[in-house]
């Protein structure tokens, strides 16, 4: 197959810019070195907000194109994987967001005997929730229905698509860090523990200011997704046992029937953070090809996903 373009990065970024293009009318290759239920963005909780991502008026409208196009998703959850879903967010207040947070129907700033748990201060929201394995999946349908080709392939440099693509587009997250070279690049190590749900249908979250640790639970079909940490520059993959029993306690501090859930499995990811905040910018390839670079999204990929997509198709048509 000749291609238009070729995307290096199959995660929630790679395969959302994928589908965009192909919808254009483009001919788009996706290369990925792991299926998409085995890239990092499997591992999303993953609530729509956006957390910990620069530039801050950017990203707030990169979001707010995501949200409508995951308020449509939403009518049918069970292939999307998107779903209306209301909760908390603790120690958060109206005021002290951005101007995007003005156009999120619904946010509600609660009184302090509203507040679950240990806080005295909270959010109340309706938001998309996605389960990222069905919505990856249902990602990578939607892709090859549009005439995308999905491939397992690994890269040592863009030499290699920018041989049999004239546009390149590098959705590869924090393995930029050494295939651009990109040193502003570092993990940021997020660990979740998955228990049997007892019974929570809201989702609940609050960020510990100036700390690694996080407090969350996401209920997701067939399970309840609790975390977390925020640990930055930690490559560490595999799970910590007390760092999981301590999500446990505090989650159960926020709903006490948390404490006596079966655990089902752990997760961990490495978020790709970036000094400067998100990169998507054009370069010239030798041989006069272009090479999109987008990566640098942290932990909030899935938030602005579609949003960046557009703008991401904007330079690879430009």
């Amino acid at each position: 197959m000749e291609s238009d373009v070729i995307v290096v990065g199959g995660g929630v970024v790679g395969l959302t810019t994928a589908v965009t293009l192909a919808e254009r009318g483009l001919r788009v290759r996706v290369w990925s070195q792991d299926e998409v239920t085995d890239t990092t963005s499997a591992v999303a909780g993953a609530l729509w907000w956006p957390y910990r991502i620069e530039p801050e008026e950017a990203a707030g409208a990169w979001a707010l194109t995501s949200l409508r196009v995951y308020g449509e998703l939403a009518a049918d959850p069970e292939r999307t994987g998107v779903r209306w879903v209301s909760g908390v967010h603790a120690d958060t207040v109206l005021d002290g967001l951005g101007s995007w947070a003005r156009e999120v129907p619904g946010l509600r700033q609660l009184a302090p005997d509203e507040v679950p748990g240990p806080y005295d201060a909270g959010l109340a929201a309706r938001l998309p929730l996605i389960d990222m394995p069905v919505h990856l999946a249902w990602l990578r349908g939607r892709f090859e229905t549009a005439g995308g080709v999905f491939e397992r392939r690994a890269v040592s440099g863009f030499g290699e698509a920018a041989a049999a693509a004239p546009v390149v587009v590098d959705c590869t997250g924090l393995s930029a860090r050494e295939l651009v070279p990109d040193p502003g690049l570092r993990p940021v190590r997020g660990q979740l523990v998955l228990v049997e749900n007892p019974g929570i249908e809201e989702w609940f979250t609050s960020a510990d200011a100036g700390s690694s640790r996080t407090t969350y639970f996401f209920p997701q079909p067939g399970r309840l997704v609790l975390g977390g940490t925020a640990e930055e520059d930690d490559e560490r993959t595999e799970p910590d046992p007390a760092t999981a029993a301590a999500i446990v306690a505090r989650c159960a501090r926020v709903r006490p029937e948390i404490a006596g859930a079966r655990v089902l499995g752990h997760r961990v990811g490495l978020r790709p953070a970036r000094s400067g905040g998100v990169r998507i910018e054009a370069v010239p390839l030798p041989g006069g090809g272009r090479l999109v670079h987008h990566y640098g999204h942290g932990g909030a990929g899935v938030t602005v996903a579609w949003g960046c997509a557009e703008r991401a198709a904007e330079l690879v048509e430009g």
